[in-house]
């Protein structure tokens, strides 16, 4: 498991307890933190890389993926470290990658979602337009950061070009796994904002803009790909096999 975390020091340490008791190893990678998120972790349980200074949630997520990978793992899940995921919705992703292995796997923020400010909504919404057409497939919550990808897929895909994309790196793995036929697959997860949160990393106006930004040349590049359109619309099937799926399990942990 891989959790980005950048000055996360009110959250760090519950969330690698929580997610060590569903998976090991938990690798943390530190983005500069000006806080004690590092310490917290590691006294949590968690291994920790340390970015130098602040270098945004792609980079990030990419060396600990690598590493991930580069230590054996045969999928590597991803969890944002500030509480609006659950730890415990852990065994979903895997009970899903189980049934697809080679699909890229979201948990996606489906139940409850009236609980999400509506500014973030409409910028969730525009993001899964977007970021559908140019993946060529209907893709539900694009930016939810709680997913499992499996480790022939990263392996195959490239970082993607502009370097520190930030919110946008995820999208490009969307698409770029889009391409690859391994079409993302999603299981319901609850919708958490906490008031007393810390402020979200994600700006709506600015990193949707940027993720459009990023669409915008991919699909540019292909012609504007009116099949990728179509097909993310539904209104065309996809070139191979693939079934809408929901997963609506029950909480693992217990009750809500």
């Amino acid at each position: 498991m891989v959790i980005p975390a950048y000055n996360e020091i009110a959250t760090i340490a519950d969330i690698v307890r929580r997610a060590r008791q569903q998976i090991e190893p938990v690798l943390v990678v530190d983005d500069g933190s000006s806080d004690d998120t590092a310490s917290q972790a590691e006294a949590a349980g968690a291994t920790v890389l340390r970015q130098p200074r602040n270098q945004g949630k792609g980079l990030s997520l990419w060396r600990g993926m690598r590493h991930a990978v580069g230590q054996g793992a045969e999928a590597v899940i991803t969890l944002d470290a500030d509480g609006q995921h659950r730890p415990e919705d852990i065994p979903k992703l895997v009970a899903a990658y189980r049934r697809w292995p080679k699909h890229l796997i979201i948990a996606a923020r489906l139940e409850h979602r009236e609980a999400a400010p509506p500014l973030r909504r409409f910028a969730n919404s525009m993001a899964d337009f977007w970021v559908s057409w140019a993946a060529g497939c209907p893709i539900a919550d694009t930016q939810s950061g709680f997913r499992l990808y499996p480790a022939d897929l990263l392996l195959a895909v490239d970082f993607p070009q502009g370097g520190c994309l930030g919110f946008a790196f995820e999208s490009a793995l969307l698409i770029q796994a889009g391409r690859q036929h391994s079409y993302p697959q999603v299981v319901a997860i609850e919708t958490i904002y906490q008031a007393e949160a810390r402020p979200s990393h994600y700006r709506p106006w600015r990193d949707t803009q940027r993720i459009v930004r990023l669409v915008a040349w991919s699909l540019f590049r292909r012609g504007m790909y009116p099949l990728g359109l179509l097909r993310s619309l539904g209104l065309l099937s996809l070139p191979t096999d693939h079934h809408e799926c929901l997963l609506k399990q029950k909480d693992s942990g217990g009750e809500r």
